[in-house]
């Protein structure tokens, strides 16, 4: 197994696991229910964990495909960009949500203000996830690029003929 295979196996969890996370959270918040808050922490621990394996695999898989035809060094330094800034906010998220775990234990004051808090982050990182998941699936999938080519061998598609 090589660091782009690697890379395809870990990189999906932190995307699924802050999105699961931040709707256990809400769900939690809403129901004040304490196991589902410690629930969407121990997502977002575990999505940072990952994020951490992501970011180490990142690099081997760029050098194993930028050279490719139709992927180019600039849709994946785009990428890279976007996935160091959604890294920092998982790392941010998973410490916070160690830290609400704790206070949760410990039934403290704080706890319920530090819960409002990851849920601020989190919201930051569901905007993050989306950047990060679509400029990953950019790289290979072209045809979900903005300026995909409609063509298939220099033809219009059937489905984008005008009809007479």
């Amino acid at each position: 197994m090589n660091d782009a295979h690697l890379h395809m196996v870990v990189n999906h969890f932190p995307i699924i696991g802050t999105i699961f996370g931040f709707g256990i959270l809400i769900a939690g918040l809403v129901l004040k229910n304490k196991t589902l808050i410690n629930t969407s922490y121990v997502l977002f621990i575990v999505s940072a964990v990952f994020g951490a394996i992501s970011m180490g695999t990142g690099e081997g898989a760029e050098e194993l495909v930028e050279d490719m035809p139709n992927i180019g060094k600039q849709i994946i330094h785009e990428h890279e960009e976007l996935a160091e800034k959604l890294a920092v906010v998982l790392y941010v998220l998973g410490a916070f949500s160690l830290a609400g775990l704790y206070l949760n234990f410990k039934i403290h004051a704080k706890a319920k203000l530090l819960s409002f808090l990851i849920l601020g982050i989190s919201v930051i990182g569901l905007f993050l996830v989306q950047k990060v998941g679509t400029s990953g699936g950019e790289i290979r999938h072209t045809e979900i690029r903005p300026n995909a080519d409609t063509t298939v061998n220099g033809a219009v598609k059937q489905s984008e003929e005008k009809e007479d």
